[in-house]
């Protein structure tokens, strides 16, 4: 295989979910460029929330997509994921390729088609953050989990023995699929696009050593959800005494705590409106 055949294959590109455009859609649509050529298959798809890019190709979902608020509430439905990928027919293409941080690397292929996943994290509630959404879960909700994250993780760790080559977003994430899949996996970091900010500096930033300058502040992009520990950060510009701004997140109104008399929530907005 090389860059004179690639235009030829046939590829499917397998993603949990299409529901907005955050860092692991930037992959997918990447992906897309790629191969111009490809399907893309998902649990549910929310088109209004997507790139033109990715919207270009055919999107096919399974039948998680049909049941009751799935668009809005799908991951109730977690369980039932690892069933709706292995109806999937894929045994018309040459490649496939998923990107895994949900139920997504289960697929089944033909023996001779390549399976390459790239892994932005094996899937956190089941593995290291497992009893964190536990100790945040309601009574009924906790007594379900057990049994049930047992049962998937078992399917995690034999569904990843599907895949031929596993490529992970960064070190950290390599060392967790080898930890929990037994897989070693390749660093391959994901795209970042600069020319869409508006600062010349962009690529030439670099540590800056020493306090910080009177005026200038910390800024953390993140989305607000609990696993990226952004309360971590804006801990530590309080315990430093440094003035900090966070920004932007979906869930900013929820999680304003964390920002305190020395941060500032945004609201969410493009890389280009920073």
């Amino acid at each position: 295989m090389d860059e004179r055949t690639l235009p030829h294959l046939r590829v499917a590109i397998i993603h949990y979910w299409l529901t907005g455009m955050r860092g692991r859609e930037k992959v997918v649509e990447a992906l897309c460029r790629i191969f111009p050529q490809a399907d893309i298959y998902t649990h549910v798809v929310r088109p209004e929330a997507l790139s033109e890019t990715i919207t270009s190709h055919p999107i096919h979902t399974t039948f998680i997509q049909k049941l009751p608020g799935s668009v809005r509430h799908y991951q109730k439905y977690l369980p039932l994921m690892p069933l709706a990928l292995e109806q999937l027919d894929l045994r018309g293409y040459d490649l496939v390729i998923s990107s895994e941080s949900g139920p997504a690397k289960g697929v089944i292929t033909r023996a001779d088609t390549p399976h390459i996943c790239y892994c932005h994290s094996p899937m956190r509630y089941l593995w290291d953050f497992y009893q964190d959404y536990l100790e945040s879960a309601g009574a009924v909700t906790r007594l379900l989990m057990r049994p049930l994250f047992h049962r998937l993780r078992l399917w995690d760790y034999a569904s990843a023995q599907r895949v031929d080559h596993v490529i992970a977003n960064s070190r950290t994430v390599a060392r967790r699929v080898k930890r929990w899949w037994g897989k070693e996996a390749a660093v391959i970091h994901p795209p970042v696009d600069i020319s869409r900010s508006p600062s010349p500096h962009m690529a030439g930033l670099q540590n800056v050593p020493g306090p910080p300058e009177p005026g200038s502040y910390y800024l953390c992009l993140s989305e607000l959800v609990s696993y990226k520990r952004v309360d971590l950060a804006v801990e530590a510009c309080r315990c430093g005494g440094w003035p900090g701004a966070e920004a932007p997140g979906k869930h900013c109104r929820a999680d304003r705590q964390f920002c305190g008399p020395r941060g500032q929530c945004g609201a969410p907005r493009p890389l280009c409106g920073l």
